[in-house]
């Protein structure tokens, strides 16, 4: 099932478009705090954002560009400013279709679709992965935190996927260790105790402090 994320705040326009959204399977989410917009998003994972240009505090181009930092989820604009000037900046600043308002259900429904059976028919899976605020893009093994792109080295993203996509359980070094030989490269306890190390040292430098707790003698968890 698909899950939609509305970024609209006239709120009988958000209601209708999710009613109709849900009407035809999908999930869909509105947003509720215009101030935490991106927290909103990565914690709802959507497969598709619908976002109006005019909104509280930040427009929609400065949230298009936000989620373009971590993520290449498919974004409708949504917008009575509908010249070729607010269209140009809307594509330019990433969005992948304009709607201009008002609009007709149908006609939104029809794109929504067309929108998700190109992005996700060959796919069908969310590459984000969440946790206190920093987001493991699995597509481009890349990890975001507050405006920073943290570069990880291949056994770094590797641990730190398996810890982030296990989230509340403990992952003992023998799974780790035995995850990371299933790669080309030979994993010991000794070179997992390095990688560990430089992976926490560059997570506490990024200002993700005590990001992954150690359980003596059974393994490791991120701290909730």
């Amino acid at each position: 099932m698909h899950k939609i994320l509305i970024v609209e705040d006239d709120e009988v326009i958000a209601r209708e478009i999710k009613n109709r959204i849900e009407a035809w399977g999908c999930r869909a989410r509105c947003v509720s705090d215009f101030c935490n917009i991106m927290g909103e998003f990565c914690e709802f994972d959507p497969q598709l954002v619908l976002l109006d240009i005019y909104l509280p505090f930040f427009d929609g181009y400065h949230w298009c560009s936000e989620i373009r930092k971590v993520s290449k989820v498919p974004i409708i604009f949504l917008s009575s400013a509908s010249d070729n000037m607010n269209i140009i900046m809307a594509v330019n600043m990433g969005g992948d279709d304009f709607i201009s308002k008002p609009f007709d259900m149908d006609v939104l429904t029809a794109k929504v679709q067309a929108m998700l059976r190109r992005a996700y028919d060959f796919s069908g899976r969310s590459d984000l992965i969440e946790h206190k605020g920093a987001v493991l893009n699995t597509a481009d093994a890349s990890l975001t935190y507050k405006d920073k792109r943290l570069e990880l080295s291949k056994n770094e993203y590797r641990i730190l996927h398996i810890l982030m996509e296990n989230k509340g359980s403990v992952i003992s070094r023998d799974t780790l260790m035995a995850r990371l030989w299933e790669t080309d490269c030979f994993i010991d306890d000794n070179t997992l105790s390095v990688n560990m190390a430089r992976l926490r040292k560059k997570l506490e430098e990024a200002g993700l402090h005590n990001f992954i707790a150690t359980k003596k003698g059974i393994g490791y968890i991120l701290n909730p």
